[in-house]
């Protein structure tokens, strides 16, 4: 599973807000509402996300495994 729980304490350490993400950046209500929720993101997204906030991927997001994880 995919966990951004990272992007929460980078965002918390930045000068941004979910607010500036929303209405400065152009990031949508949705895709913030999909982080809290730890759901499927573009891959577009998390680069707009490290741009905006100057960082790396590890600091937005994390794998975690988990027995919900799809069967390969």
């Amino acid at each position: 599973m995919i966990d951004y729980s990272p992007f929460w304490h980078t965002l918390k350490a930045s000068s941004e807000s979910t607010y500036t993400l929303i209405n400065k950046h152009h990031i949508s209500s949705s895709t913030i509402d999909k982080l809290r929720k730890n759901k499927p993101l573009n891959t577009t997204t998390i680069n707009d996300l490290c741009r905006i906030l100057n960082c790396k991927i590890q600091d937005i997001a994390q794998y975690i495994p988990s027995d919900s994880d799809q069967i390969l």
